[in-house]
Order: structure tokens, then sequence, then C-alpha cells
């Protein structure tokens, strides 16, 4: 069986790289590499948006929210992982007619702001996404360790180095390619491990869920919401994507397509959680319900659930390596397509490193998450012609005090503040959340509408 698990992951990697070498297109330039534009129908745009959403990070956080907090706070995640894409599909045509040559987020925020707040966005963009690669690196590492016999490093480095390979010399249209195969793929696996999970039902009993209070299952279901949309509209791959659309009308039809079908994805991972808790499994510590709920099914599901693992976090990857390289070449003038595929790989280094130490990164998620909090309003309120640098500046120094404040009063001093915006024991809290859109939100439009704009 160890063989077998080496050879499927083996030709799963081989399989991704040949796909996306075929993508790239020869002679298109350093603007083809990093946007694609103009080239993308609805349907590649919405499997694209699924798979580039999608990572290994579903296997554990929506099936431990179903598990311990139940269906409301399942519902609030997978409303939040396709939020953004609901987002660009009603705001991209208006981002595209407002910057038709546009190429990434800091582009965006520098036509509306100018260059200081591009500096800040485009920071809190690398932040984030960092932070995600790094998490799916090491969620793989984990997996593999959890359901074969093979060593985890192995396979972070030979995700990192396949998908360095592909998005290195295809660019965009590579990790495109390969996101469309991999979604059907991810539908496919997942599909196979849901009805063999099915198989548990006659054991289900409601009676085995945690009983939360409806207030609190609300509270974490809107913390979800708001900290999963915040950051990932500064995912740079999603805005990418936003100009590789054939028109706009592709755009909106891919961005909702890509929308609900990551909400039944994420409930249908979820629910196997519910149902895992339901069937009275042992839930592990720290739980992981989707596993615990293969640990008493056939020897054989572990394969196509590590194949679909692996899946996951390869059209995750991918998009990541690809969208860091775009901000590269967009924030530094000059910068050549050999350039931008040097520095992707001399930054996967770091990350890699980083991966193979299994270190939990989900408190750094956070605090990236709600540093996208605390600037997201004021950079898509760039749109309103009345908003203006000023109002977007103070609009996110606002962010970051209520941020803090909620803390601060309810700790009394400054510290108590800035240690429960820093969610201590990785746990989500909505206040502080709730204070970064209130108050960058808020002050944006108060100095927006008594500031005349120049």
């Amino acid at each position: 069986m160890f063989y077998t698990t080496l050879a499927a992951i083996a030709v799963a990697m081989i399989l991704f790289a040949w796909l996306g070498l075929r993508a790239r297109l020869a002679d298109g330039g350093l603007d083809d590499y990093v946007t694609a534009r103009n080239s993308q129908g609805a349907r590649a745009l919405g499997l694209s948006f699924l798979a580039s959403g999608m990572g290994g990070w579903i296997l554990f956080a929506p099936p431990e929210v179903g598990a311990l907090v139940g269906p409301l706070a399942l519902a609030g995640y997978a409303l939040g992982a396709a939020l953004p894409f609901i987002v660009f599909a009603f705001c991209g045509p208006a981002i595209r007619r407002f910057l038709p040559e546009g190429r990434s987020i800091g582009e965006f925020a520098n036509a509306c702001y100018g260059n200081g707040v591009r500096r800040y966005v485009s920071m809190i963009s690398v932040l984030y996404m960092l932070c995600f690669l790094t998490a799916e690196l090491t969620a793989i590492g984990a997996i593999t360790a959890l359901l074969s016999g093979i060593d985890g490093g192995i396979v972070v480095i030979g995700v990192a180095v396949t998908t360095l390979i592909y998005t290195a010399v295809g660019g965009l249209r590579a990790s495109i390619v390969t996101d469309q195969w991999q979604a059907l793929l991810l539908i496919g696996l997942l599909a196979i491990v849901s009805f063999v999970a099915l198989g548990k039902l006659p054991d289900a009993t409601p009676a085995a869920l945690p009983d939360i209070p409806t207030s609190a299952s609300l509270s974490v279901a809107l913390t979800l919401v708001i900290a999963v949309t915040a950051a990932n509209l500064f995912h740079q791959g999603y805005w990418q994507r936003l100009w590789s659309a054939r028109d706009t009308g592709a755009l909106s039809r891919g961005a909702l397509l890509g929308g609900a079908v990551t909400i039944g994805v994420v409930a249908v991972v979820g629910g196997l959680g519910i149902l895992a808790a339901m069937s009275g499994a042992d839930l592990g510590s720290p739980p992981i319900p989707f596993f615990a709920l293969l640990a008493d099914a056939p020897a054989w599901l572990a394969l196509p659930a590590l194949i679909l693992a692996i899946t996951l976090v390869a059209s995750s990857v991918d998009t990541l390596q690809n969208a860091l390289a775009s901000l590269a070449v967009t924030e530094k003038q000059g910068l050549s397509i050999i350039s931008a595929r040097w520095f992707t790989v001399l930054l996967m280094i770091p990350v890699v490193l980083v991966a193979l130490q299994g270190i939990s990164v989900l408190r750094l998620f956070l605090i990236a998450d709600l540093l996208c909090a605390t600037a997201v309003l004021p950079v898509l309120m760039g749109l309103w012609r009345k908003m203006t640098t000023r109002a977007a500046i103070l609009g996110c120094l606002a962010g970051l005090f209520g941020a803090i404040l909620p803390g601060w009063i309810s700790g009394g001093s400054l510290m108590a503040g800035l240690e429960a915006s820093s969610f201590p024991g990785s746990i989500p809290t909505l206040m502080p959340f709730v204070g970064a859109l209130a108050g960058s939100g808020l002050v944006s439009l108060a100095i927006a509408v008594v500031t005349p704009k120049r």
C-alpha cells in the first residue's frame, strides 16, 4: 500500500505539471503572464474561483465548526467562503471599467488613492497570502502523515516544486487551466468520500451534537463571514481573475458560479463533520472530525482522501504563487518575466521551511484576517466618486483603532485591547472584526462627505 500511495501521489503531481505546462502561451509577454487578459469564459472562471479558494483548510475548519458549533455556524462559514466571489460578481465589472488595464489590488488602490495607500494595501495582501500559503503546505504535510506511512515533508516539497514548475513557466494561464481539472477532480473525489461516509447515518443521533445557544452560533457565523470575506478580498489571485475574464458578463457569471459551488462544497465537507459528531466517533484532540469519520471507513478510502487533499492544496498553492509573482511585477516597475519567476521560487524557500516545522498558523491567520477587515471597506469605497485619499487613510487608521477598542473597553487598558485583537488561544471573536469594519467604514464615509474632493 505504501508504494501504491506513493505512485498515486506522483501520478497526480505529474498530471498537474503536464496540464499547466501545456497551457502556457509562449509569446504572451509579461501582461499575459500575470493577467491572461480578456481570455477566460464564465465556466473556466467559475471552476478556477472554486479551486483557488478551496484548500486543505476545508478538511479541517468547516468540519470542526460543524461538529463543535453546529449547522448555523457552518452556514456562516460557507457564506463567508463564497461572499468574495459574489462581491466580485457585482463590483468586478465596475472595477474593470474604472481600471481596464489593471493587474492588481495595489494598482486599484493606487488609482483611487495614490502610492501610500497602495503600499499599505499590497503589504496586507502579501501578508495574508503568505499565511495562506504556509497553512496549505503545513496542512498537506499533516494530512499525509495522518492518512499514510509517507513522510509528510516529502509531499510538502513535492507540491511546492510541482506547482512552481508550471506556475513559474506558464503564469496565470497555467494556474487557471489546472484549476479547472482540479475543481472537477475535487468534486468527484469529495463525492466518493461523502458516499462512503453516509454509511454512518444509521448510527447517527442528533443528541450527540453540542447544545450551543443560538446567539453563540450566530456570533461565530457572523465572525466567520466577516473574517473570511475581508481576507479573501485581499487575495491577489482573485483580482487577477477579474481582468482575465473575457468580458464583464463572463466575470459576473463565473464569479456567481464559483460562489454557488463553493457554498455547496463547504456545506458538504462541514456536514461530514456534523455527521462525525452525530455518529459518536472520537473527534480527537485537537478535533479533526473529517478524519475521525474516515477512521472506521474501508482502508482503500484513505487513498482518494489523500489525493483529494493534495488536489485541494495544489489548486490553492499554484494560485498563491502566481498571485505573489504578479504583485511583485506590479509593485516593482520594469521587472521582467524571468525576474518574476525567480522571485516566486525564492519566496517559496522560507515558506516551505516554515511548513516543514508543522507549526500552527491559525493565530497568525486571524491577525491577518483582522488587518484585512480594517482596510477592506475603504478600498472598495474607492469606486465611490466622492471618496478621497484622506478619507481612505483615516478610515484605515480608524479600523485599526476599532479593532483594539472592544478589548480596551472590556479589559480596561490599551494592552488588554491589543491582546484581545491578537486572538489569544487562537479563538476567533466577533467584536474586533465589528470594531474594524465599523470604525473604517463610518470614518471613511464621514470624512468623504465633509471633505470636498479635489
